[in-house]
């Protein structure tokens, strides 16, 4: 892990397969998971790190970049016994989960992303410098990563089950994020919730529905888990 990064604060509940979660830019886990957490972690074991700069993590001492941050959230799986998991994404999370899997096969099972992208379309880089001025400067490397994001060249790496949800009322990432996400992905699923972007928040039955019938049709191969007995 590069030594820009501090070791992400995490938080891991329930008990089952892996499940770790990647929050959106300038979001946290608390601000983008709190409503879901206990259905995720009724059959998971939940990691939940929260980025540099938000939640309990401090600011890294040099610039994000997505290949660090990727490696940083599986180290939090990883520090806390959990060996194999799927990757859920959210937004900016989508991306980190996406390369996660590129450069990590031999530890992710699965992908859930919600709300995301491939790279950022020309609507999201003019909403950042509004954005970026409403947010305190702890949060401003999360929005500094984004119009360097390009996962599109992943996609075709990808070889696990993929779920990718749109959110078709989104003000901040268009719809045609996500379905440029499933389109790349061989053999993703794809599903629609009319909401806007923190779906988890403003829609959580509706979210947690189609994320929860993937997670369980996992394969018992794909759910392993790999936390020590």
């Amino acid at each position: 892990m590069p030594h820009s990064f501090p070791a992400l604060a995490t938080t891991v509940v329930g008990t089952g397969p892996g499940l770790l979660l990647a929050h959106g830019a300038t979001g946290s886990i608390e601000g983008n998971f709190a409503p879901v957490l206990p259905a995720l972690a009724a059959a998971h074991t939940v990691v939940a790190p929260d980025y540099p700069g938000s939640g309990a993590t401090p600011v890294a001492d040099a610039p994000l970049d997505l290949d660090g941050l990727s490696d940083a959230v599986v180290d939090s799986a990883v520090r806390h016994g959990v060996e194999r998991f799927a990757v859920l994404g959210f937004s900016l999370g989508t991306l980190v989960a996406v390369r996660a899997a590129v450069r990590h096969p031999e530890r992710v099972t699965a992908l859930v992303l919600t709300a995301g992208f491939a790279r950022p379309d020309e609507q999201l880089l003019g909403l950042i410098p509004g954005w970026r001025a409403e947010e305190p400067p702890a949060l401003h490397p999360h929005l500094d990563m984004v119009p360097f994001l390009d996962v599109t060249a992943d996609l075709p790496e990808i070889a696990v089950p993929t779920l990718v949800v749109a959110t078709t009322a989104d003000s901040l990432v268009r719809p045609a994020g996500s379905r440029a996400l499933a389109d790349g992905i061989r053999g993703a699923r794809y599903t629609e919730i009319d909401s806007d972007h923190v779906v988890m928040v403003e829609r959580p039955q509706a979210w947690l529905s189609p994320v929860l019938d993937f997670l369980h049709s996992l394969s018992p191969a794909d759910r392993k888990d790999g936390v020590p007995r």
